[in-house]
């Protein structure tokens, strides 16, 4: 199954577009595989550093390196606690033609056609959501330590909307 998740519950067809934060990239429509679909459990804007693992090697790094047993680390800002308990947030559903994997982030599929999706639903309480899967969510005053630690770290992970922290980033 093939997401795509908005704070618009009434996005009738997907058109392609050039991310403004990937602006080298071809017109496309962006979705995401279930498996990898918790990475937008966010309002939109966001910053958010996640990681995880998918063994057992990566689950001991994991357990390690960032002093947990989850086997997923969500981290975001302190200052948007308020908007992660109050944003709507709509999860549609759509067909997996005529996506394509794109290989440059884990779970990432394109299409450069309109896509129609087949339906949307509430995502519900995001902190809720994240309880529920198991995920840590860590509210940190400053992202830019844990993103320094996740690169070195060897494991999957995934970084959104980074321009959009009021701290450091990694160099």
């Amino acid at each position: 199954m093939l997401w795509h998740f908005s704070e618009d519950p009434h996005i009738e067809r997907f058109t392609p577009h050039v991310p403004a934060t990937n602006p080298t990239q071809p017109p496309s429509v962006w979705a995401i595989d279930t498996r990898h679909a918790p990475l937008y459990w966010f309002p939109r804007d966001c910053p958010r550093v996640t990681v995880w693992a998918d063994d057992e090697i990566q689950q001991a790094n994991l357990g390690a390196r960032l002093h947990t047993t989850a086997s997923r680390v969500h981290a975001t800002e302190l200052a948007w606690l308020d908007r992660i308990r109050t944003t709507a947030l709509y999860a549609y559903r759509l067909p997996d033609e005529p996506f394509r994997a794109w290989t440059e982030a884990h779970g990432q599929w394109v299409s450069t056609e309109p896509v129609t999706p087949l339906g949307v639903e509430p995502v519900g309480d995001l902190l809720a959501r994240h309880v529920a899967a198991g995920i840590e969510l860590r509210l940190v005053a400053d992202l830019g330590p844990l993103c320094e630690l996740v690169l070195a770290s060897g494991l999957p992970f995934s970084m959104v909307r980074m321009g959009n922290a009021r701290h450091t980033e990694p160099t």
